[in-house]
């Protein structure tokens, strides 16, 4: 190629590069913030679902200062003397309030459009990270939020990925200007990338069972050696003052002493027995993030009292000779066998707007929808180590609701309104304004009726 053809080549790809990142920037979310809640706000004649209670029929909700401090029957609300302050009361007769939705493994916000490298920014350099906490890196302005947000999925637990232990996860709130408005839980805890402990033979795998087994046994030393130095330093810390301060080190040490928990992701039969046993045997806190055979396990979980992070039930059965409906049937038999778990999506941050309909697959087959109900919402929560501020509708919790026509876990059903710590967010996105678009075109055209 010549001179003056490699120039025009060049240019071309370059100019291509920045209109792709043009388009990603112009599709950015362009709704607004909204304000702090401004005046005490009353939602009336609704039927409550409070999750961590009974369903009350034509109940209340009092929010002040983006925090419920009430709720009820309305018999209850009409025999409360009023006080002076003003309230904003909205009359929400035949509509059903619950708390927001809790989506426990996403990337929200780190990642728009994976094929656009500029956009995603799911790891550090480095695949030994612990002090990376994944709130730093979220877009404020991601347009996958208010997708999310508009079906009622309000709040999210964001993983950093890559390597055997990448940083830590965030839970984050669905509104909010800047990363640190956005942020609930900067650090829940640490996640761990658990490796596969027995050689793939399928059909793609392109590396010998024995450099797949060399593989698997570095990533753990990198993981052993990582907590041992850790080990060794907070003792050298304890022993001399003076021991120079270490970042990477201190982010471990509320997964060492119990109080963070220890995401660890692992989905095969031995892998999560694997992960048990070394992580039991350094008595950490510990959830399992993915578990496709935990229910193979069952007794294992129980008795070291370990959580799972289900990653969905749209998905294929992983083995020819499994159940076709081995996903859908998961989490019932977690329930059943007494297991502590929740329910995520498969993943990502575009179809997070999905996790509702992941539980109602699970109800399809056997799960009791109040369970269903609660692994999407408390259940998420308390895994994520925020259950006692968001996840259901309890007196000192966050006012973070969603108003209802109906049951969310139905296709049909429209979410009305949504508040995140008792702010009234814009449920509006993208796709929302784009069909008002073509509606309004159709209707210039006459083929439609005018607004009223």
């Amino acid at each position: 190629m010549n001179t003056t053809a490699l120039l025009k080549t060049t240019a071309a790809a370059l100019l291509g590069a920045g209109l792709a990142l043009a388009s990603v920037a112009s599709a950015q979310d362009l709704t607004f913030k909204a304000p702090p809640q401004a005046t005490t706000v009353v939602l009336t004649n609704a039927t409550l679902h409070t999750v961590s209670g009974p369903v009350i029929e034509n109940g209340f909700v009092l929010i002040k200062q983006g925090i419920i401090d009430d709720f009820g029957t309305m018999r209850e609300l009409n025999a409360r003397p009023r006080t002076r302050e003003a309230w904003t009361v909205h009359d929400m007769k035949g509509l059903h309030v619950y708390p927001g939705m809790v989506a426990a493994n996403t990337t929200m916000g780190l990642t728009e459009v994976s094929s656009v490298r500029a956009t995603v920014d799911t790891n550090e350099t480095g695949g030994v990270t612990p002090e990376v906490r994944a709130a730093v890196a979220v877009n404020p302005d991601t347009w996958h939020l208010p997708v999310a947000r508009s079906n009622g999925v309000l709040t999210f637990g964001v993983l950093p990925q890559g390597g055997p232990v990448p940083g830590r996860m965030s839970v984050i709130r669905a509104d909010g200007w800047t990363w640190q408005d956005l942020s609930i839980e900067t650090d829940a805890g640490l996640v761990i990338n658990w490796p596969n402990v027995r050689p793939t033979t399928a059909w793609w795998m392109n590396r010998s069972e024995e450099d797949q087994l060399k593989e698997s046994r570095e990533a753990v030393r990198r993981i052993d050696e990582l907590f041992n130095q850790a080990d060794a330093y907070f003792a050298a810390r304890k022993a001399d003052a003076t021991t120079p301060f270490s970042l990477r080190f201190e982010s471990l040490a509320g997964v060492l002493n119990g109080e963070r928990t220890v995401y660890i992701s692992a989905q095969e039969l031995d892998q999560i027995r694997s992960a048990i046993a070394w992580g039991s045997g350094r008595n950490l806190k510990m959830v399992i993030l993915g578990g496709r055979d935990a229910h193979l396990c069952t007794d294992l979980l129980k008795r070291h009292d370990v959580g799972v992070i289900i990653t969905g039930t749209h998905r294929m059965p992983r083995r020819s000779d499994a159940a076709f409906d081995e996903a859908f049937t998961l989490p019932g038999a977690l329930e059943e066998a007494g297991v502590r778990w929740c329910l995520a999506t498969t993943g990502g941050s575009s179809n997070e707007r999905n996790l509702p309909y992941h539980a109602a697959s699970a109800v399809a087959y056997g799960l009791s929808p109040d369970v269903a109900l609660r692994s999407i919402t408390l259940s998420a929560a308390e895994l994520l180590g925020v259950g006692d501020r968001v996840g259901s509708i309890d007196k000192g919790k966050a006012a973070t609701l969603i108003v209802t026509d109906g049951n969310p876990m139905e296709m049909s059903t429209q979410v009305r309104r949504a508040f995140v710590d008792g702010r009234e967010i814009d449920l509006s996105n993208k796709q929302t304004v784009l069909a008002e678009k073509y509606r309004e075109k159709y209707r210039q055209l006459g083929l439609t009726p005018r607004k009223d």
